[in-house]
């Protein structure tokens, strides 16, 4: 822990020294003429990094503490600092708690986790990847974010009737979410949003299954990865306990084809997008409710809260970074000093990369691509591997639980601290990111 603490203090200084000497250098981008309150915010960053990986105290504190350093140092106002909590898609996830629990005081959740334990023939490790398959899958067509909530409860069904810590499962389920993801461009956000800015830029944007050219390599591996290596590393935790489902459950079972038609339907909503995710999601815990699938008081003890402050916290700190400069200063003293076209995709994957895991991805996107494109235009390089780059290293982040929405939604359910996030994540996010290096170039070249 003592290194850890070191290294973190070291990479703080290289950053503050690194944004110091780009205030002084040519600029490209616009960057705030005053940056005080971007080093405040990488200040207050720094400090609840070191709480998050320490757990001086609980992970909720701490994800508390956040807007309300930004809104007392006058980062961002208070009412943008706390506004977050009622954000869609903490809106979502709460939801999404209830219609999960419902499933399970029905029994449909247990009876889900039966055939797909007797599918992999007890195995672990099989029942691991059969899981991520999955979850990968559906991610590729259907939000990542949705397509987690809705597995979370069958994923916890699976693990009661295997008598299996959730932590074995969940973690590598939501890295199989993100993986999906950036396989087609519905998958995850940062896809849509570099089209958007190549259409600006008046370039060819990516077709809809192009970005799986580098996607379907990204999951394969993954899969591969936790299949063969991966499942070593994930934390041990605790099995299951028995008591998981209440009492009501053996009562309720003449509801459980009330609860799983809701579930069908909020599921249908969400991939039909007749309904937005959040709207759907509130339907579907209204109605476990009014059908009495489920008491308000089990409706209310559902929802982690862990999970929800954590995220609806952590939100504040991505508004901060963004409104006050202080991840367009660090990206524009590291990518502004480099011209190689090989360095300077290295630069772009790896910012990237490591900006999302404390940022909204869809965020970091948006700041990397309009910050990136111009070097690469001015070298003469094509814009679309370092685009194409950055798109895959905003959503391939596994090293905390606030890098993405599936991320976050599996810290509660999987017991997870924040450093079992860095232990089971770091191999994969390395290999995520030399293969962005490596191969990305050669399916779009630097000069076509």
């Amino acid at each position: 822990m003592k290194r850890l603490l070191i290294l973190a203090a070291v990479l703080a200084g290289i950053v503050i020294f690194s944004c110091h000497d780009a205030l002084a250098a040519p600029m490209e981008i616009k960057l705030p003429e005053d940056p005080t309150k971007a080093y405040i915010t990488l200040g207050i960053l720094f400090v609840a990094a070191v709480m998050f990986f320490t757990e001086v105290v609980p992970l909720p504190i701490t994800a508390l503490l956040v807007p309300v350093a930004l809104s007392i140092c006058k980062v961002i106002p208070s009412k943008t600092a706390f506004g977050y909590f009622g954000d869609p898609t903490v809106v979502l996830f709460m939801a999404m708690f209830i219609v999960g629990e419902g499933t399970f005081i029905t029994g449909f959740a247990d009876k889900v986790g039966r055939a797909a334990v007797a599918m992999s023939k007890g195995s672990e490790v099989k029942l691991l990847v059969f899981s991520m398959a999955a979850i990968g899958l559906l991610s590729t067509v259907l939000s990542n974010t949705g397509t987690t909530v809705v597995a979370v409860p069958m994923i916890l069904g699976m693990c009661l009737s295997a008598k299996l810590a959730p932590g074995k499962i969940l973690m590598p389920v939501a890295f199989a979410s993100s993986l999906g993801g950036t396989v087609t461009l519905v998958g995850t956000p940062p896809n849509g949003i570099v089209n958007s800015m190549l259409e600006q830029m008046g370039v060819q944007p990516f077709g809809f299954f192009e970005f799986g050219l580098i996607g379907i390599p990204l999951l394969v591996v993954g899969l591969a990865y936790y299949g063969l290596i991966g499942y070593r590393l994930l934390p041990k935790g605790r099995e299951l306990p028995e008591d998981l489902v209440p009492e009501e459950t053996v009562r309720r079972t003449e509801k459980m084809w009330m609860s799983v038609g809701i579930f069908a339907f909020v599921v249908a909503m969400m991939a039909s997008e007749v309904m937005n995710l959040t709207s759907a999601a509130v339907l579907g815990a209204c109605l476990m409710v009014i059908t009495r699938c489920m008491t308000m008081r089990e409706a209310f003890r559902s929802v982690d809260w862990t999970t929800i402050f954590l995220f609806a916290g952590m939100l504040s700190m991505s508004a901060a970074m963004d409104k006050s400069g202080a991840a367009a200063i660090v990206a524009h003293a590291v990518v502004s000093r480099v011209s190689d076209p090989w360095m300077l995709m290295l630069v772009c994957c790896a910012l990237t990369a490591i900006v999302t895991n404390f940022m909204s991805n869809t965020a970091t996107a948006a700041l990397m691509a309009p910050l990136a494109l111009p070097i690469a235009t001015a070298s003469g390089i094509s814009p679309l591997p370092i685009v194409m780059g950055i798109a895959m290293s905003a959503s391939a982040c596994f090293l905390t639980p606030i890098a993405t929405p599936p991320n976050t939604i599996v810290l509660g359910p999987g017991k997870y601290s924040f450093l079992d996030y860095i232990k089971a994540g770091w191999p994969l996010q390395v290999i995520a990111l030399l293969m962005c290096w490596l191969l990305i170039p050669l399916i779009w070249p630097f000069h076509p």
